[in-house]
C-alpha cells in the first residue's frame, strides 16, 4: 500500500568509515511510482557502488541531490509521497541558514536573533573564506592543499562546491598556483595585495575521436589507494609453476555433484584458495602486516578475492571472513556468492572491509603472469594466472625423465619486503605448490 505521508529518503550510512556518496544514477524519477525495497537509486563511494532500496511504497514527489552530486551521509537525497507542495520549501530554510550567519548586520543592536540561529545550519557545511558553504570533507581537502573554496567553480546544487570539483581545482592547478592562498598569512602587514589566484582550469580539451566522462568516485578511490600501495610498501613479485593435473581430476569429480547439490561450480579459484589459506597458517608474517613500530600476524584469515566490475567500471575486494574455517564446498560457495553480490551491487563497505590476505586471479581471461599491487594494509597479494597444457618433464618410478603433457598454472605472490623476505615468500610457494600437486579428494 503506498505511503500517505511523506517518507525522506536519505544518504545511508553505508560503513563506519564512509562518511558521503555520490549519486551515480536515479531509478526513479518525480512522478514515478515505487514499491518498497525496490531499488530507488544507485550511489557510489570511495569503497563500493551499491543500489539504495526505497524505504516505502509511493510516489517519487521529490529529487533534491541531482546525478553527480556528492553528499554527506544522512543528506536528504528525494522524498517518497506526501505531494509535492508540502516538499517545496524544504530547500528554503537552507539557503535562509546559508545566508544568516554571512551578513555583518551583527553590528546594529537591534537584531540580536541573529546569533541564535545559528544551529540550523546543517553541520554538515561549514563557510569558506569568501563565505561559500562547503561540507567537512570539502573544507579538508581544500585545507590541506591550500585553496580557497571560494576560488573553485561548483557544480553542486546552488552553486555548490562539491568533492569532486576540488580534487579537479587541485589536480588541474598550476604547480606555481598553490603558494598563492598562503601569502596573505605570510605578508598580513605588506602594503601590497597578494598575487591574484590562479583562474578557475579550463575545460579539458576534447579532440576529434575521443571521448570525457568524469573520474567516478570508486576509480578515484582505487587510484589513490594503489597510489598510497607504491608509496608504501617495497614490492616484490615471486612466481612459481604449479603442475595442476590432480586438481583438475578432483574438480571433473566434484563439478557435477557441486552443481547437482549445491547449484556452485568448484572453479579452480576455490582449490587455489583454499590450498592458500591451509599454507598461511604456516607463513604468519604473509598473513599479517605491519602496523607502526610492530608486527601484526593472526590466527585467522579473512581471504580477500579481487572482482571486476562490469565494463571495466572498478574492481572491488570482498572478504570471505574466517576462511580457515570453510572446506572446499564452503569457499567455492562464497566466492561465487561474493562475485554474484559484487556485479549485483549488493554489496554494503563492511564486506570490503578486514582483508588480511587477497587472490586475484586474472587468470580467467587467459593472462600468464603478472605483478598486483598489495591491498594495503595487507603485506601480499596471490596471483593465479591461466591454466595451459604444456610440454612438462616428468620422472617415472625408475628414475627415467619422459615429456608429458601436463595442465599448468602459473601463481605468483607480491609482497611486502619491508616484513617478508624472498626465501620465506619462496618456501610459501613451494608449500602451496606441494598442496596443490598432492592434492588428494580427501581434501574436499
Amino acid at each position: 500500500m503506498a505511503t500517505e505521508t511523506a517518507v525522506e529518503v536519505v544518504m545511508p550510512q553505508m560503513g563506519v568509515s564512509v562518511t558521503e556518496g555520490t549519486i551515480t544514477k536515479w531509478l526513479k524519477h518525480e512522478g514515478e511510482h515505487v514499491e518498497a525495497d525496490e531499488p530507488l537509486l544507485e550511489i557510489s563511494t570511495d569503497k563500493i557502488d551499491t543500489e539504495v532500496p526505497s524505504p516505502a511504497s509511493g510516489t517519487v514527489t521529490q529529487i533534491l541531490v541531482q546525478e553527480g552530486e556528492t553528499v554527506a551521509v544522512g543528506t536528504k537525497l528525494a522524498q517518497i509521497g506526501g505531494g509535492a507542495a508540502p516538499a517545496a520549501p524544504a530547500p528554503e530554510p537552507e539557503a535562509v541558514a546559508a545566508a544568516q550567519p554571512e551578513p555583518a548586520p551583527a553590528a546594529q543592536a537591534p537584531p540580536a536573533p541573529a546569533p541564535a540561529p545559528a544551529p540550523e545550519p546543517t553541520p554538515v557545511q561549514r563557510p569558506s573564506g569568501n563565505g561559500t558553504f562547503v561540507s567537512p570533507v570539502v573544507a579538508r581537502i581544500a585545507s590541506e592543499h591550500g585553496v580557497d573554496p571560494g576560488q573553485v567553480p561548483g557544480t553542486g546544487r546552488g552553486g555548490r562546491v562539491t568533492k569532486q570539483d576540488i580534487l579537479a581545482f587541485v589536480e588541474q592547478r598550476p604547480p606555481q598556483a598553490p603558494p598563492a592562498p598562503e601569502a596573505p598569512a605570510t605578508q598580513p602587514a605588506g602594503p601590497e595585495p597578494p598575487p591574484a589566484p590562479a583562474p578557475p582550469p579550463a575545460p579539458a580539451q576534447v579532440q576529434q575521436g575521443e571521448t570525457l566522462e568524469p573520474v567516478s568516485a570508486m576509480r578515484r578511490g582505487i587510484a589513490e589507494h594503489m597510489r598510497r600501495s607504491i608509496d608504501t610498501a617495497a614490492h616484490v613479485t615471486s612466481a612459481i609453476e604449479v603442475d595442476m593435473s590432480r586438481v583438475v581430476a578432483a574438480r571433473e569429480t566434484l563439478k557435477k555433484e557441486y552443481q547437482a547439490a549445491y547449484g556452485v561450480n568448484p572453479t579452480y579459484l576455490a582449490f587455489v584458495a583454499m590450498a592458500a589459506v591451509e599454507t598461511l597458517k604456516d607463513y604468519p608474517y604473509i598473513n599479517g602486516e605491519l602496523r607502526g613500530d610492530s608486527i601484526v600476524t593472526r590466527n585467522f584469515v579473512n581471504l580477500g578475492i579481487a572482482v571486476e566490475l562490469a565494463e571495466g567500471k572498478g574492481l572491488i575486494v570482498p572478504v570471505i571472513r574466517n576462511a580457515e574455517t570453510l572446506n572446499l564446498l564452503g569457499i567455492a560457495k562464497a566466492i561465487a556468492d561474493l562475485a554474484a553480490r559484487a556485479r549485483d551491487k549488493k554489496l554494503l563497505p563492511d564486506d570490503v572491509q578486514g582483508g588480511t590476505f587477497t587472490i586475484t586471479n586474472p587468470g580467467g581471461y587467459g593472462t600468464f603472469h603478472g605483478t598486483p599491487v598489495i591491498n594495503q594494509p595487507q603485506s601480499a597479494i596471490l596471483g593465479t594466472y591461466a591454466l595451459v597444457k604444456r610440454p612438462w618433464v616428468v620422472t617415472d618410478e625408475n628414475g627415467n625423465d619422459a615429456i608429458a603433457i601436463k595442465p599448468i598454472m602459473n601463481i605468483t605472490l607480491t609482497y611486502d619486503h619491508r616484513l617478508v623476505d624472498g626465501a620465506y615468500a619462496g618456501r610459501f610457494l613451494r608449500d602451496l605448490r606441494e598442496r596443490l600437486q598432492g592434492w588428494e579428494e580427501d581434501n574436499s
